[in-house]
């Protein structure tokens, strides 16, 4: 199959590609919201309808929750891969609508100083980034009649509400969607001009603490320096999680994480990473982590420990000179190699109730436990994407890491057993879940040509 007939196709249907990825945005699919039920069906539907217009078989599959949808296309023969692509149809809430600069569900091309940009909910994430690739295969199909291999797609209408119906489908029908290898679509570039393919991605474990001590908020002036306060009981847990360093102090935390490799580290320095812009951009200049470690390995590579969110006692206006009763945290623990969340939640529970004196008492509740994600680029599949892929973007593509998590890329590995490619077009202010999303015309426009290479890489076995 001829590559520079399919990408001069897709030079020459970006306006019709482009009219398509607006109706589907003008789609409101908000998984979350119980009102938006019949927009969920309605873009799940959007999808099976296009994806059976290419020639693929394709279908919506009823969950508790939104629909998944099923498709397959190409043959099975030869030495080519079969491929599994996944993304999502749902988007997030708009609010707060005032901070729009237009309807969020009236999308349109804008022009900014950084270039032409499509401005819409859903125009990154995720509906703009699934649709580089379906316009991949549509070029395909038109210069030659068919995919260059055989390809399955899965896409979800409950990525952004927590994916509660993806597990059990996966498990129900692992025999159907297994693959060679899976495509993630929902990620992004290192920059603009620098095409990335996220290789590790950290796992999230969550935890809220409770620390209870009188039976009623107590006045100060009587009780205060007498009675234990929970708030200085919490302060001083918090206060311990860190050494001086910045190392995580919870026993064996640090079990299962790995070393970077020596590749990966001297890709990671050729990238330039500028911690003191990145920092500066949010008012700070000083990395808070590991103080040994390189700011990049900070981000993508080590494990943190973060307190989300912490209150106790009168927070209203003016002053309330009370000895609060109670105090509270959330905290969440960003993992990475094989940490496991589980012996960390026990650990973790452990080092706070040490702290907790006699007449004081500690409750907790968990909120998640997901291992981290790494890829082994040692599948040639890895370098023929990323050599695929640089021809197409000034600079080389990159292996680097992801700071977040993206759970799918571990379901494909636990419960399908294979790897996951993670490539997107995204870019750091695309604005997701924030008002006046946008998605570059550049990502959307070269995200398709990039898609057209990596399949035609792949599909030669």
């Amino acid at each position: 199959m001829s590559l520079d007939a399919v990408l001069a196709r897709i030079d020459a249907d970006l306006p019709q590609a482009t009219d398509r990825l607006m109706e589907l945005l003008r789609i409101p699919s908000i998984s979350t919201d119980p009102a938006y039920k019949g927009d969920c069906e309605k873009a799940a539907d959007w999808l099976v309808a296009d994806l059976q217009s290419l020639g693929f078989t394709a279908g919506k599959r009823a969950t508790p929750g939104h629909p998944m949808v099923v498709a397959h296309g190409g043959s099975g023969d030869g030495a080519a891969p079969h491929l599994l692509f996944y993304g999502h149809y749902d988007v997030q809430p708009v609010d707060p609508l005032e901070l729009w600069t237009r309807d969020p569900f009236d999308p349109a091309i804008e022009k900014t100083p950084a270039g032409e940009v499509i401005r819409g909910r859903g125009s990154a994430d995720d509906k703009g980034q699934l649709m580089t690739f379906v316009e991949a295969c549509r070029a395909f199909i038109a210069e030659h009649g068919e995919l260059p291999c055989r390809i399955t797609v899965l896409f979800e209408g409950e990525e952004e509400s927590g994916s509660p119906s993806l597990t059990p489908f996966m498990e129900a029908n692992a025999d159907e969607l297994k693959a060679d290898i899976a495509l993630i679509c929902d990620t992004g570039m290192y920059d603009p001009e620098t095409p990335a393919i996220v290789t590790m991605l950290r796992g999230l474990l969550g935890e809220e603490i409770t620390v209870r001590g009188p039976d009623k908020d107590l006045h100060s002036g009587y009780y205060g320096g007498l009675a234990m306060n929970p708030a200085r009981v919490l302060a001083r847990i918090i206060a311990d999680l860190h050494d001086d360093t910045g190392r995580i102090t919870v026993p064996d935390f640090y079990d299962g994480v790995p070393e970077l490799s020596d590749t990966l580290r001297a890709q990671w320095d050729q990238l330039g990473f500028d911690a003191e812009a990145f920092l500066g951009s949010v008012g700070l200049n000083l990395p808070a982590g590991e103080q040994d470690r390189s700011p990049l390995e900070q981000v993508w590579a080590r494990p943190t420990c973060e307190v989300n969110g912490i209150w106790s006692g009168y927070t209203g206006k003016g002053f309330k000179t009370v000895l609060p009763s109670e105090a509270h945290a959330k905290i969440s623990f960003r993992l990475v190699g094989t940490q496991d969340p589980h012996k960390i939640r026990e650990n973790f529970r452990a080092f706070v109730e040490a702290r907790v004196p006699a007449d004081c008492t500690v409750t907790f509740q968990a909120h998640g436990a997901s291992p981290a994600s790494q890829m082994s680029i040692s599948d040639p599949a890895f370098e023929k994407a990323r050599q695929a892929l640089s021809p197409e973007w000034p600079n080389d593509a990159a292996y680097i890491g992801g700071g977040g998590s993206i759970p799918i890329a571990g379901h494909f590995k636990q419960i399908l057993g294979m790897d996951s490619l993670l490539i997107g077009f995204g870019l750091d202010d695309d604005q997701i879940h924030s008002p006046n999303e946008k998605y570059n015309m550049a990502s959307f426009h070269k995200g398709m040509r990039s898609w057209a290479r990596v399949l035609d890489a792949l599909s030669r076995g």
